[in-house]
């Protein structure tokens, strides 16, 4: 981060007196945690802060201390619109453009006339900020909101334990437990730093991991055993859920999240899909291993994107059809490479 950039948020801090903290649409722990972050934070030096959610976020999140103070625009729009046209400061974290915040908010946060500050890890930012710290090259939100907060802003103030726990949150979800997107130093020295403020990392893995409902078992008790195709050709895989699936298993918001990591554990698979038909359309989570940049493939096939192994996309049309494009998607890309090996042989 830049010192003048660092400057920047320090005098406009000086004048502040009303923050607001928005994130993304169908928000995770990474989403939640940073913001929670970033609220308890400037909420102890005084600030009048809101944290603002587009959706309603998983129950197992709920634990975390302030959840229950985030304004959920889809249950309270009004308000969410409010704190977020009359803040004087607005972060926007773990996301990379407006629009996903969605339709409700997207306005609102691009059009916003305080001053605004970016802190996300998503290639590509499509957004007009103030300040933007943002790079692809940091494991998760919460750890460019722990460099921000505890290398630049204050970096000899030390950690409360619910700031402490809400980074651990964000960096543990959106790294699977430190088994990808973590192969940077930095990601063990900042878990490290919040351990040794005295948090217990097994008691928040339990809260996170092992408080599931029964309707999430269910579903991927069916995902695994009757919506799991494998590719064997293309190294790759998808599974599904339909719109009466959830219906039928009593879905709640944050139930299928993690599903697509199942396909993963295939030996011969290093590029896997999920698909879940909502409403009118159907929300597609890919995941890749090693060089299989699932960004590209989502921008280039669904208009969507993410991160090299990480990325996300809509689908405007049945499950039957979505799953029949994913697949030709993917053969003429396996097609391409097999040119592309054959011209430099």
């Amino acid at each position: 981060m830049k010192k003048q950039d660092i400057q920047k948020v320090k005098d406009a801090l000086q004048h502040a007196k009303k923050i607001a903290i928005v994130f993304h649409f169908n928000p995770d722990g990474d989403a939640v945690g940073s913001a929670l972050a970033l609220y308890h934070y400037f909420k102890d030096d005084g600030y009048d802060v809101s944290a603002v959610s587009p959706n309603a976020f998983p129950d197992f999140l709920h634990w975390m201390e302030g959840s229950d103070e985030i304004i959920v625009a889809q249950e309270n729009l009004t308000k969410a619109r409010k704190v977020i046209k009359e803040a004087d400061i607005l972060f926007v974290v773990d996301m990379n453009a407006p629009h996903r915040a969605g339709q409700d908010l997207q306005n609102g946060i691009a059009k916003f006339k305080g001053f605004k500050v970016l802190i996300d890890h998503h290639v590509q930012p499509d957004i007009q900020c103030d300040v933007m710290y943002s790079t692809h090259k940091t494991s998760s939100a919460s750890e460019l909101v722990y460099n921000f907060l505890y290398r630049y802003l204050t970096p000899k103030r030390k950690f409360t334990r619910p700031i402490a726990e809400a980074l651990y949150v964000g960096i543990i979800t959106d790294t699977g437990s430190v088994t990808y997107a973590c192969d940077c130093p930095s990601t063990y020295n900042v878990l490290r730093k919040l351990i040794a403020s005295g948090i217990n990392g097994e008691a928040i893995h339990r809260k996170v991991y092992d408080n599931y409902t029964e309707s999430r078992m269910k579903l991927l008790g069916l995902a695994l055993s009757q919506r799991l195709t494998v590719l064997p050709e293309y190294g790759a895989s998808h599974m599904y859920l339909t719109k009466q699936d959830l219906l039928d298993n009593h879905f709640q918001i944050g139930d299928t999240e993690g599903f697509v990591n199942y396909g993963l554990s295939i030996k011969e698979v290093r590029f896997t899909a999920f698909f879940t038909e909502r409403e009118n359309r159907i929300r597609v989570s890919f995941r890749s291993k090693g060089d299989v940049d699932v960004n590209i493939f989502a921008r280039k096939y669904f208009n969507g994107g993410g991160h090299h192994n990480a990325a996300g996309a809509f689908y405007d049309g049945d499950i039957e059809s979505a799953l029949r494009y994913f697949e030709e998607s993917v053969k003429k890309e396996y097609q391409l490479a097999q040119k592309t090996t054959s011209k430099r042989k």
